[in-house]
């Protein structure tokens, strides 16, 4: 027969604070799935275990009817409850010790296995954190008070699925938007919301590239893209960049590409604005080899030397150019809004993509964000924060002027929320990349944010200026004078 009381309740630590039952029902079930408790084994009564843990019979009760429920324990009448017999056997693992689990043999997991991610930082921006805007200007008060208003009017038609290219008032707004401030003329049947800028790589990089197809992106250049453009298998090629932005001429050379990833307005990370002759000439290498151009526009709005550049897709005359916008750098990451803007005869085909991947963004916030937009509001903060955002860049190069003088000069910055320090070697980076962090100060090594660099890369660290207050860049750059002597 089997022994009443077969498992050590010494065993079993209970956590105050913690539901009792939950935890109780956590720890039998996992040493059943582990073999502890073989099957057919009869437990305790509920009586007997909850004198030996100290707690109420209803406790342990509650916690064997869960496990009867999922079907982890056999009761007999009469005779109590016995663990039963699961398909297959138990899955046996040896105590301490992990068990071997197969993993996935296709391409994409590999891919996913050889990306690893940014590490999160947690708390509020410190200089010099790069890819931040004024999150101390966001309007939080107006956002909240459009919040309730959403909640206060919502019916059940507001609550439920909706149209995965993004609530239609919506993308109405955005394209009224790019056509009157950025100069991008374009149909709200064109727009398509999509959960950040990110989201819209990838579905582009899904919609286009299929396994071994080519897609050349600048190099330097931003990471994820390159590992979005590579989901299905698609090869990545790096193109260098110069003072004009992506060269035409070494992307010529690659032979052919079915897409080629820029970002005109701002290159990320080393903020060449395309010239217009390197974007006419693109315009007609994507015409020439029928291929197509993915457009990142991330922190467009933010330009310090006349008005904001119009995009590259206001001159493509061919349909070839897919612009991608975020609303990450305006208001705050978090969000996880962006848009998508296609050939009209591809939003339908898209839209279905979106639809497959997670259906559609949040009804609220994308309300929301209509208010916000429709009411002003958005065209306000946008000319607060680009203001802000300036003074910013100039308390950050006047007191790297003041710090360090032609020692160490910070690339030109015409436009973007950082600033780059280029650097001899990949030695001195991290060196000085080291030195700061032990300080508290925040920089983005460019081997880690850069993609797909070729050997011969010269190494830098990116400088984010808009998150902070210029009494903090200041103090942050003479942190890193003492640090860096």
């Amino acid at each position: 027969m089997a022994p009443i009381l077969a498992l050590d309740p010494a065993g079993m630590k209970l956590q105050p604070g913690q539901p009792l039952a939950r935890q109780i029902h956590a720890q039998l079930k996992t040493r059943i799935l582990q073999g502890q408790l073989p099957a057919a084994l009869r437990l305790p009564t509920t009586r007997e275990l909850a004198a030996a843990l100290g707690v109420s019979r209803n406790t342990v009760v509650r916690a064997y009817e869960q496990l009867l429920a999922e079907g982890f324990l056999q009761t007999r009448v009469g005779d109590g409850s016995y663990v039963a017999g699961l398909p297959g056997g138990a899955i046996a693992q040896a105590a301490g010790v992990a068990a071997q689990q197969a993993m996935p043999s296709t391409a994409l997991w590999q891919h996913l296995q050889r990306y690893s991610q940014p590490r999160m930082v947690e708390g509020p921006p410190r200089a010099f954190r790069y890819g931040v805007p004024a999150l101390d200007l966001f309007p939080a008060e107006i956002w909240a008070r459009l919040q309730a208003r959403f909640w206060r009017r919502a019916g059940q038609q507001s609550l439920g699925y909706s149209d995965p290219a993004g609530l239609p008032r919506l993308r109405e707004m955005v394209a009224r938007y790019l056509s009157h401030s950025r100069g991008l003329r374009c149909t709200a049947e064109q727009v398509l919301i999509t959960g950040g800028s990110q989201q819209a790589i990838a579905l582009a990089a899904l919609a286009l590239l299929g396994p071994g197809e080519r897609a050349a992106i600048e190099s330097p250049g931003y990471r994820a893209a390159a590992a979005a453009l590579a989901l299905q298998g698609g090869r990545v090629l790096p193109v260098p960049v110069d003072a004009q932005g992506l060269q035409v001429g070494a992307l010529e050379a690659l032979g052919p590409c079915r897409l080629a990833y820029v970002s005109p307005s701002h290159q990320f990370p080393g903020g060449a604005v395309m010239s217009l002759q390197r974007r006419l000439d693109l315009l007609a290498w994507a015409q020439r080899h029928d291929a197509y151009i993915l457009e990142d526009d991330y922190d467009g709005e933010y330009r310090y030397t006349g008005v904001p550049l119009a995009p590259l897709a206001s001159l493509d005359r061919s349909g070839r150019t897919l612009y991608i916008g975020t609303f990450s750098k305006l208001l705050f990451p978090g969000l996880r809004l962006g848009y998508l803007v296609a050939p009209p005869a591809w939003a339908s085909n898209l839209a279905k993509l979106r639809a497959l991947l997670d259906r559609h963004a949040s009804i609220a916030d994308q309300s929301v964000m209509a208010d916000f937009i429709e009411q002003g509001h958005f065209l306000r903060h946008v000319r607060r924060v680009r203001r802000a955002a300036e003074r910013r860049r100039d308390a950050l190069l006047g007191s790297w002027q003041q710090h360090f003088g032609t020692a160490l000069p910070l690339a030109q910055v015409d436009a973007g929320l950082h600033a780059l320090l280029p650097l001899d070697s990949a030695v001195q980076e991290q060196r000085l990349h080291a030195l700061a962090e032990a300080q508290g100060v925040e920089l983005g090594p460019l081997r880690q944010v850069g993609a797909v660099l070729p050997a011969s890369a010269r190494a830098g660290l990116l400088l984010g200026f808009a998150g902070v207050t210029e009494a903090q860049i200041r103090s942050a750059v003479a942190t890193l004078a003492r640090a860096w002597r």
